[in-house]
């Protein structure tokens, strides 16, 4: 039953990533990128509380959470708007994100992956994330927009996914 119960979360979960990939492509003009400008929330409505956009900061290059679903709140246990890296995460996590981050930047394309909680002291949950380049001009990545689906969760006893949905 928990098996039937993973499975059927990491579905929605994948079905929720297409559908958050394919608005994001639906905003690009040929091969510029869309720009933060481009977003409407309306169009991801449902995706929302585990929404989030993260500042590119150059010189040297750090990443900035400029918004953060309020979903998010529960998966990181306080408010981590406005928070840079290593203000939310231990040293290997923030590692981790500024290493994908810099690939979605450098690269000019989508990430995806997979990263526990396990730093957080929840090794059971984990987040299935995907984290999308914006660029103001169309070619410079200056924003990226993430989408986390969560994976396990707190009170798994009673049944709850971890996935909200607005």
């Amino acid at each position: 039953m928990k098996m039937n119960a993973q499975l059927s979360a990491s579905a929605t979960a994948a079905r929720a990533h297409q559908e958050m990939f394919a608005y994001w492509a639906s905003l690009r003009r040929g091969a510029a990128l869309p720009a933060r400008a481009d977003l409407n929330p309306l169009g991801i409505k449902r995706m929302l509380p585990t929404v989030s956009l993260i500042d590119v900061v150059n010189e040297p290059r750090d990443y900035r959470l400029r918004l953060a679903g309020t979903g998010l709140y529960g998966v990181y246990g306080r408010e981590i708007t406005g928070k840079r890296l290593s203000d939310v995460y231990n040293t290997a996590a923030a590692d981790y994100w500024r290493k994908e981050l810099d690939k979605v930047v450098d690269g000019r394309r989508p990430g995806v992956g997979v990263h526990s909680m396990a730093w957080r002291g929840a090794p059971h949950m984990s987040i299935l994330w995907l984290r999308l380049p914006l660029a103001t001009n169309g070619k410079d990545v200056d924003m990226i927009l993430g989408y986390d689906a969560v994976m396990g969760s707190q009170s798994s006893e009673h049944g709850f996914s971890g996935i909200r949905a607005a």
